[in-house]
């Protein structure tokens, strides 16, 4: 518990800090997407098929904080410092920077109580190495949509 509420501070103070490029509907848009597409997969592979799970199997209030609390701010500087100008490469390279800080930080989250609060059941590492790019390019996809819709509503 205690890692979960340093994450989320942490996480939250620098995703607010450091935001030059979003504008407050675009983190809006953001943190109610991926609450939204988080619990949409989680309803499968965490409460359905018991890939993993936070703190315990059944569903619970504490499992509500890393959904509502914890992801979004990251999926928020993840965007925020995308390199939109920058080369295919440049930007393949930053994809895989992020995956590799995402799997470093599910391996620290695992840690044993009170740092740790994620745990696997049939769900590996490797699972995550191959689903997080895929991710963040869905969310990279919503972010330009959101970013298209907000230039339309502007130049009306």
């Amino acid at each position: 518990m205690v890692g979960l509420i340093v994450a989320i501070i942490v996480f939250n103070v620098i995703a607010f800090k450091t935001n030059r490029t979003l504008t407050a509907h675009q983190i809006l848009h953001i943190w109610m997407f991926t609450i939204a597409f988080q619990q949409l997969f989680d309803l499968m592979i965490e409460y359905k098929y018991h890939g993993y799970w936070y703190f315990d199997r059944e569903i619970d209030w504490l499992g509500l904080l890393p959904h509502t609390l914890l992801i979004p701010p990251v999926n928020i500087m993840f965007l925020n410092w995308y390199p939109v100008h920058k080369t295919l490469i440049q930007k393949a390279a930053y994809i895989v920077l992020w995956v590799i800080f995402i799997l470093l930080y599910e391996v620290i989250t695992k840690l044993p109580e009170p740092w740790g609060y994620f745990h696997y059941g049939w769900w590996r590492l490797w699972h995550a190495a191959i689903l997080d790019p895929f991710l963040l390019l869905i969310l990279l996809g919503y972010y330009k949509l959101i970013s298209r819709l907000e230039e339309r509503a502007i130049q009306k």
